[in-house]
């Protein structure tokens, strides 16, 4: 069965770090494009980072850029986010994403 999951999600402080885990079953991961995405309380969906399958080039949305790093493991099959400098802003459920397949999300939430 092929599909996502998302896991690193949590309670941090503003200024905080966390790592997330987007973990693939049923199909190799490096040969497709990653996404995460997120979703806060009332707002759309938004595309926050992506690593392509070729050549691993990166794209971050403007307001995460310098403090977000996605990366991939092809051994573990997975993709992370690393998330640093977090801000309550960046509160949201995340979501990792290849084409149609969605996985279930993870909870970040940013607060003192």
């Amino acid at each position: 069965q092929v599909q996502l999951v998302e896991s690193g999600g949590g309670l941090v402080q503003p200024g905080g770090s966390l790592r997330l885990s987007c973990a693939a079953s049923g199909f190799t991961l490096d040969y497709y494009a990653i996404g995460w995405f997120r979703q806060a309380p009332g707002k759309e969906r938004e595309g926050v980072s992506c690593i392509s399958s070729s050549n691993g080039s990166t794209y971050y949305l403007d307001s995460v850029k310098g403090r977000f790093t996605i990366s991939r493991d092809n051994a573990k099959n997975t993709v992370y986010l690393q998330m640093n400098s977090l801000k309550p802003e960046d509160t949201a459920v995340y979501y990792c994403n290849r084409a149609t397949i969605w996985g279930k999300g993870t909870l970040v939430t940013v607060s003192s």
